[in-house]
Order: structure tokens, then C-alpha cells, then sequence
């Protein structure tokens, strides 16, 4: 498979990344734990069917310590037990805020309010802008159809 536009070579696709990537470094300085980062882009990814962000971001976070077991559990979640309350929260915020087409009124205030239980002000900001950056990204490789397999951990810096 070959992607239809190669984001690498084109000077457009380079500038939209570079701003992308200055927001998404902002996020993974925050407060928000690495590992949860990691499970909201795998889950999102997952969802949205983006093959190029799934091979990335599992094997980042295999490479950052992440299980083998809860890696192939993320997709079913709802029945791990291998996953903490504040995980799942965030787990379910980035499913209802993938599927915000799906559900009429957006995400549920129940969900928000489990969320707000287990991250503080700052935490749920870095939640909801991750939320939001990775399906900007599965979106866009997504269109474009990047090919998925060949990532190596660390391979963007």
C-alpha cells in the first residue's frame, strides 16, 4: 500500500505537522500520566480504524514499559481489569468524544463528571486537547491511507 500524498515531501503538509506536533508536545508535558497518553491515541486510533497511528502508538508504549496484555486489551476495555478508574474515565471520554457524530448532544455529562473525579482542571484540558489532536492525526492519515507496519519506537523524535 502507498499512501496518496506523502506528508513527508510536501512543504504544505510539513508546516500543518510542525504545528500539530508544538500542541501535541504541550500535552505530553503535562501533568496528564504518560500511560494513560498513550492507551486515549491507541483507543482513538483503534475507533477511527487509523492502522498508521495504532502501529505507532502501541509500539511507543511497548517500548515506554506499557504491558503486552493491557496493549491487546485496550479495544475491550470495558470488561479489563487490568486498567485503573482514572484510565477508564479517560478511556470513555475519548470513545464519547470520537463518536461525538454518533450521539446526539455530544459527550454525556455523566462521563465529564467521572473524568473530573480522577483528573484536575489541567489534567482534563491535556485530555481533551490529546483527544482531539489524535483524531485530527487518524483523520488525516486515515484520507490519506498511510500504510501501517514499518514504525519504529521514537522514529519522529
Amino acid at each position: 500500500m502507498e499512501a496518496r500524498l506523502n506528508p513527508f515531501t510536501s512543504p504544505l503538509a510539513g508546516k500543518v505537522i510542525k504545528h500539530i506536533n508544538s500542541a501535541g508536545k504541550v500535552v505530553s508535558d503535562s501533568t496528564l500520566p504518560a500511560a494513560t497518553q498513550e492507551l486515549v491515541k491507541i483507543r482513538a486510533s483503534q475507533i477511527n480504524g487509523c492502522g498508521f497511528c495504532t502501529d505507532m502508538h502501541t509500539k511507543d508504549a511497548a517500548h515506554a514499559g506499557e504491558t503486552v496484555q493491557r496493549l491487546h486489551l485496550v479495544a475491550a476495555w470495558r470488561e479489563a481489569t487490568v486498567f485503573s478508574d482514572a484510565e477508564r474515565a479517560a478511556l470513555e471520554l475519548t470513545e464519547q468524544g470520537t463518536r461525538i457524530a454518533d450521539a446526539a448532544g455530544g459527550v454525556p455529562d455523566e462521563v465529564w463528571a467521572n473524568a473530573a473525579k480522577h483528573y484536575d482542571e489541567e489534567q482534563l484540558t491535556a485530555l481533551v486537547s490529546l483527544i482531539a489532536i489524535i483524531n485530527l492525526y487518524n483523520r488525516m492519515n486515515v484520507i490519506v491511507q498511510m500504510p501501517a507496519g514499518d514504525y519504529q519506537p521514537g522514529q519522529f523524535g
